[in-house]
């Protein structure tokens, strides 16, 4: 009988199975030697009220991930239901994913984008190992709610919204 460690899992019933936990989307945005850079996110999480943690997970593979790294201080800016094309844009690689993006500096300097729900500032803490992925924690030094609208929500591949 095999360990239950070593069973393989096949990783598109896996991102199938895993579709079916809808999770907001965020844009994580920094600036890194005065440029800004930001990427898409859906791997958010709330990690700790004392003291205030969060985290999220880049890929290994995102060149945008070392920018922010570099940064050492970044913003989660919550996407509203309405901000389906802002979400895509920061997913593209290689584009200039700032073009005709309103935005501003927020208390760390990271862009906070025009339009977003909300926004959670904060400075690297640690980076851990997780797979294909990292798993980068921040410590929260600034956050606010900057309009009352709906998510953006990602849910079985595809963008949705309550």
């Amino acid at each position: 009988m095999a360990e239950l460690w070593d069973v393989e899992i096949d990783p598109d019933h896996f991102k199938q199975v895993l579709g079916y936990f809808s999770t907001g989307v965020v844009v994580v945005t920094a600036l890194d030697g005065g440029q800004p850079v930001g990427m898409s996110a859906q791997s958010v999480v709330s990690l700790s009220l004392d003291p205030p943690l969060v985290l999220f997970c880049p890929a290994r593979s995102s060149t945008t991930w070392p920018r922010i790294q570099r940064a050492r201080s970044f913003a989660l800016n919550i996407l509203a239901a309405d901000q389906q094309q802002l979400s895509d844009g920061f997913a593209r690689s290689g584009a200039d994913k700032f073009a005709g993006v309103e935005w501003a500096a927020g208390h760390t300097g990271a862009p906070l984008l025009a339009g977003a729900i909300g926004h959670v500032e904060c400075q690297l803490e640690n980076v851990y190992p997780g797979g294909d992925h990292e798993i980068a924690v921040g410590r929260v030094v600034d956050l606010g709610v900057r309009r009352d609208a709906s998510p953006l929500i990602y849910f079985r591949g595809a963008y949705s919204s309550l």
